[in-house]
């Protein structure tokens, strides 16, 4: 059998010794639950399909929303040859060979679609490789990826390919197919006369996270339990799941998402928000220090100075949790978590921070002012260095009229404080020793 001869792997083997979610992966587009802003009738994917467009595609989406069976689907109604492979498992060079073979056959006319699952595990030299192909047309490409094309895919082939976008599925739709899972009696559990619960449908639905695989193989163990003819109850279901599926991955774009989500909630003074993504992040495994770090960050960037015992509660809260460890440390880092939701905030640090940055890296470097340099030796002293200096602590109010800034900066003012918090006070600190600065300055 040549390698473009497919024999459908429904009929090559017992179909009932495959996996739930393998066999009932939709045949038809009809079948196909979810992602209806691409498959509706009208809709961009549905057009490309239904125009047997030839044109790459990048397929972008959480696991189990149908990114595999789009492409199968794709090249049935194509009556293209399709070709599987998975970035983890396969080597770019027994792809490129492949990919040379269907070069070939195009020139008789046959057709090849070839799926890489997980493509953004291939690196950018690796994915360079697929370019010459699928720029002569000698093949389709037809990628999958759990990480934004943007960052993960070579700009080269990312232009020469249309990106869609996949949504997890919602609840409705989960239940759906678990109701048409337990009906079937072909490819389903039909033939087990499987008596449901709305509630457990609904439990799976919610723990699945938009996740069908992940919902079917949850049914598929919950059945098992249950045994032919058995009720599938709610606690069946908690048996059966054990514990939820959490979309994360502490390298990738979620992991980011839920800890711009976390800080942002911060920031907002928002402590149900706060305590919701920490808690999520913390179930799907996120490295607490990592947290901690990053709180420890918040605590200057968003609240400084505003309420400056916040810096300490949150390096107090990372030592805890390094004593502690989990899960019992978690909870010091939720207790600082909701303390900086609710300290009152101020960027004055970070936004005084951030200006004074960029003069010193866009400016020229200005020399010290000689008053403020140190005389260690007599030519120093010679050359002025140390003379008009005042001593601030015999000064009245323990305040010069001496300017610190070099020469060219004189007179600048970086750092505005909030009126927020304790930076309240500090603000009119900083307003009683310009009075007594600018007193002393007339009375010279």
């Amino acid at each position: 059998m040549s390698l473009f001869e497919q024999e459908d792997s429904q009929t090559s083997r017992d179909a009932t010794q495959a996996p739930l979610a393998e066999r009932m992966r939709p045949l038809t587009l009809d079948e196909f639950a979810g992602q209806e802003h691409l498959i509706a009738p009208g809709k961009p994917l549905r057009i490309q399909i239904e125009r047997d467009d030839a044109v790459s595609m990048i397929f972008w989406g959480p696991p189990g929303v149908g990114k595999t069976t789009l492409a199968k689907l794709i090249a049935h109604s194509t009556k293209a040859s399709f070709l599987e492979y998975s970035a983890v498992m396969s080597g770019v060079k027994e792809i490129k060979l492949v990919m040379t073979e269907a070069e070939k056959a195009a020139r008789f006319g046959s057709r090849t679609i070839l799926f890489i699952d997980e493509i953004h595990r291939f690196n950018k030299s690796q994915q360079d490789a697929f370019l010459p192909f699928v720029e002569r047309g000698a093949i389709r490409l037809i990628g999958a990826t759990t990480e934004n094309p943007s960052f993960e895919i070579v700009s080269a082939l990312l232009s020469r390919c249309r990106v869609y976008t996949l949504h997890a599925l919602s609840e409705e739709e989960i239940v759906t197919l678990l109701k048409r899972a337990l009906a079937d009696k072909k490819r389903g559990l039909g033939l087990r006369n499987l008596t449901a619960h709305d509630e457990a449908l609904q439990l799976i639905a919610s723990y699945s996270s938009g996740d069908a695989r992940a919902a079917y193989n949850a049914l598929e163990v919950a059945a098992q339990l249950a045994g032919d003819g058995g009720e599938l109850t709610v606690d069946k279901m908690r048996e059966a799941l054990q514990s939820r599926t959490l979309m994360y991955d502490k390298s990738g774009e979620e992991h980011y998402n839920l800890i711009s989500a976390l800080h942002k909630s911060i920031r907002n003074s928002d402590p149900d928000a706060t305590l919701y993504w920490i808690t999520r992040m913390l179930a799907a495994g996120e490295d607490p220090m990592y947290l901690a770090r990053r709180m420890v960050r918040m605590a200057s960037e968003d609240i400084g100075l505003a309420a400056p015992e916040a810096l300490n509660l949150c390096l107090s809260a990372r030592d805890a949790y390094d004593l502690l460890g989990t899960p019992e440390g978690e909870l010091a880092l939720v207790q600082a978590a909701i303390y900086l939701a609710l300290a009152p905030k101020s960027n004055a640090i970070y936004t005084a921070f951030g200006e004074v940055k960029s003069l010193v890296e866009n400016t020229r470097q200005e020399p010290v002012p000689l008053h403020l340099r140190n005389a260690p030796t007599k030519l120093m002293k010679e050359l002025d260095y140390g003379k008009g200096y005042q001593y601030a602590h015999d000064e009245v109010g323990k305040v010069a009229d001496m300017e610190c800034l070099p020469d060219a900066l004189a007179g600048r003012s970086f750092y505005h404080p909030t009126e927020e918090g304790r930076e309240k006070l500090l603000g009119q600190r900083l307003a009683e020793i310009k009075k007594i600065r600018a007193a002393k300055h007339r009375e010279k």
